[in-house]
């Protein structure tokens, strides 16, 4: 059987940034409007008055501190709570497209590859841009990458979902490299005006690239051991948006257009599900938590991240043991265990182990067990 390796990943992170204050202050701006606006109502005892929302709230609630955006001016305006990302001509690069390019060009630095190398891209997140054409051909167009391309989604795990087919086709032979890449716009399909998820989401886009070992050059290389999958059907996260709204003559700016969680009930089914996940793989594999030298999680919640980690590791993670980035990065999706990954993994001497899993909307979790060569 063919190894398989990553040897490269990258990271774009957009320019601009919110803090809790910042998001705090225009929400609460908006509930202020909009309960003078119905005051009346209020009075009368036919409308609950909105909440103010605040820093202490959100960091208590998820451990967020701040998150990264492509525009920060429109979701902070509170007459628009949107970002505001001006509409392409079909002829320019798409924005997820010039997310990927960013994020691919310095996995494929790392990785010491050319695109010409590479013969399969997967571009697997939460939310695309458009049904087609499919990013990936676009992006595999952009950058000069061979074979063949294509979108797929599973929200928060699209990213495991796709090394685990990437690595499949490289062990079966099909293809000799492939790249993995997850340009999230989770700003796009948050409601800015929910007070209790207003404050989840960021933007970022990741890449990864997997070789056949034996081509690998790279000095840094994981060799991915195991892949494990999991899907289980709950309505407890969901978005309604989609092509048969405008035949169901559904309001395409109705709440349920955007994300929508039952946040405690997903705390409740999703950490034992994913946690059982990860220590059965380990078990198969003939290994437990405590072989882990590091736990690259799915960056959504910082109290789901501690259960997790206790669960699968037997004790409270020791410092460094379980990185978490949520707190500067917020939940971006599939992209976050990357970026966890991206940002810690260059420290770990050669055969220590790791797992790398993300898990959300589906519900779905894919695990990716690691060890550095």
């Amino acid at each position: 059987m063919t190894d398989v390796v990553i040897t490269g990943t990258g990271l774009f992170t957009p320019e601009h940034a919110i803090d809790n204050d910042a998001l705090v202050a225009s929400f609460n701006a908006w509930v202020d409007a909009e309960n003078a606006r119905h005051a009346a109502a209020i009075e009368a005892g036919e409308r609950e008055p909105l909440l103010h929302s605040s820093s202490e709230f959100i960091v208590k609630a998820s451990g967020i501190y701040s998150r990264f955006v492509l525009d920060a001016e429109g979701i902070l305006d509170p007459e628009r709570m949107r970002p505001r990302l001006p509409q392409r001509d079909n002829d320019e690069p798409s924005l997820q497209c010039e997310m990927g390019l960013a994020a691919a060009r310095q996995a494929l630095e790392a990785a010491g590859i050319a695109a010409s190398d590479i013969d399969m891209v997967i571009v697997a997140c939460s939310n695309l841009e458009r049904p087609y054409p499919a990013v990936a051909v676009e992006l595999q167009a952009a950058l000069g990458t061979l074979g063949h391309a294509f979108d797929m989604n599973v929200a928060c795990s699209s990213a495991t979902f796709a090394i685990d087919l990437a690595a499949g086709a490289i062990r079966g032979g099909n293809v000799k490299r492939a790249l993995v890449v997850s340009p999230e716009i989770c700003s796009a399909h948050l409601n800015f005006r929910d007070r209790d998820s207003h404050f989840i989401f960021g933007d970022a886009c990741t890449a990864v690239v997997l070789e056949d070992a034996a081509l690998a050059t790279a000095e840094v290389r994981f060799e991915i051991l195991g892949t494990r999958l999991a899907t289980r059907f709950s309505n407890a996260i969901r978005n309604n948006a989609g092509f048969l709204n405008r035949v169901t003559d559904s309001d395409p700016l109705a709440s349920d257009k955007l994300f929508v969680q039952e946040g405690r009930r997903v705390f409740k089914e999703v950490c034992p599900m994913v946690a059982a996940l990860i220590s059965d793989h380990l078990a198969s594999l003939e290994l437990s938590g405590q072989h882990l030298s590091r736990l690259w999680l799915h960056q959504a919640n910082r109290h789901m991240n501690d259960l997790i980690a206790r669960r699968v590791l037997g004790h409270d993670p020791e410092p460094g043991q379980a990185p978490i980035i949520l707190d500067r990065y917020a939940n971006t999706s599939s992209a976050g265990s990357i970026i966890a990954f991206h940002l810690h993994h260059a420290d770990l001497a050669s055969g220590a182990l790791g797992v790398v899993c993300s898990f959300g909307a589906g519900y779905s979790a894919g695990c990716v067990v690691v060890r550095r060569q």
